[in-house]
């Protein structure tokens, strides 16, 4: 196995840039992107490089777990529905490390700060004195969207773009304000949403949002088994349901769904 500093000093070679260093005793809060191990950062790939101790998400790619055959590995994955790590625990387990003088990597799917719960382990960490690190990653709600061929925004159809979580929507979507959003007329982003889809679906109609607007889900976004479905508003929940479609996966409602007739790869 390779060491830490010559991973490291190769990274800088290939890319002729300085590599950040993870000290002893910090933690770094990693962005893993959707998926695909291509969608990493420079940082992340510098941080897998250096990581003694690695607390990772459920959907975090092997091939990207395997960028770091030196590092204890921790799961602290959470599933909607399934067994997952307590919060408490994660935090604990960074702040316990972290003490001992691990060079701490905390991988998380997408953005850290992006429904990924960062917010508060950085918090915790903050609190604790342990020095910590944010290191952004693409979010499935924008990267997974254009890999499918739908653009986030687009001119001359919105100028605007709504990231929403479906969790914690239960009868006439709960939680958040459907009927503002529907005013707006632009696209909602839909993180965790499978399970609300048919609350969440109803309330956006009942708000006044036309039943033929575009909508779509895509699973595994950016990974060999992505998959697109494609309908509209009105029948959505019940096609998704005759699709199969899985965990993971976004939603895009709105106009920017179209263009994947004539963008999708």
């Amino acid at each position: 196995m390779m060491p830490a500093t010559e991973r490291l000093a190769l990274l800088e070679q290939l890319t002729g840039l300085p590599a950040p260093r993870l000290a002893p005793g910090h933690v770094w809060l990693v962005g893993a992107g959707p998926g695909d191990p291509g969608q990493l950062t420079l940082d992340a790939l510098a941080g897998l490089a250096q990581a003694d101790c690695l607390v990772h998400d459920d959907l975090i790619d092997p091939r990207v777990l395997a960028l770091a055959p030196q590092a204890e590995r921790i799961f602290a994955g959470k599933r909607g529905g399934r067994p997952s790590a307590d919060q408490a625990d994660i935090t604990a387990t960074l702040i316990e490390r972290a003490r001992a003088g691990y060079r701490v990597l905390r991988l998380k799917g997408g953005d850290p700060f992006v429904f990924g719960r960062g917010g508060e382990e950085a918090l915790a960490l903050a609190d604790a004195g342990i020095s910590c690190r944010i290191v952004p990653g693409l979010t499935a709600g924008l990267a997974a969207l254009a890999q499918a061929g739908i653009p986030a925004t687009m001119r001359g159809i919105n100028h605007a773009v709504v990231l929403a979580t479906g969790h914690g929507a239960g009868e006439g979507g709960g939680g958040l304000d459907w009927a503002a959003l529907a005013r707006l007329g632009q696209p909602v982003v839909l993180y965790m949403a499978l399970r609300r889809l048919d609350a969440i679906c109803d309330a956006l109609l009942a708000a006044g949002l036309d039943p033929a607007t575009p909508a779509a889900a895509v699973q595994s976004g950016t990974l060999p088994g992505q998959r697109v479905v494609v309908g509209t508003l009105g029948g959505f929940p019940a096609l998704v349901r005759a699709e199969a479609v899985e965990s993971p996966a976004m939603v895009v409602i709105g106009g920017v769904v179209a263009m994947r007739g004539k963008l999708a790869p």
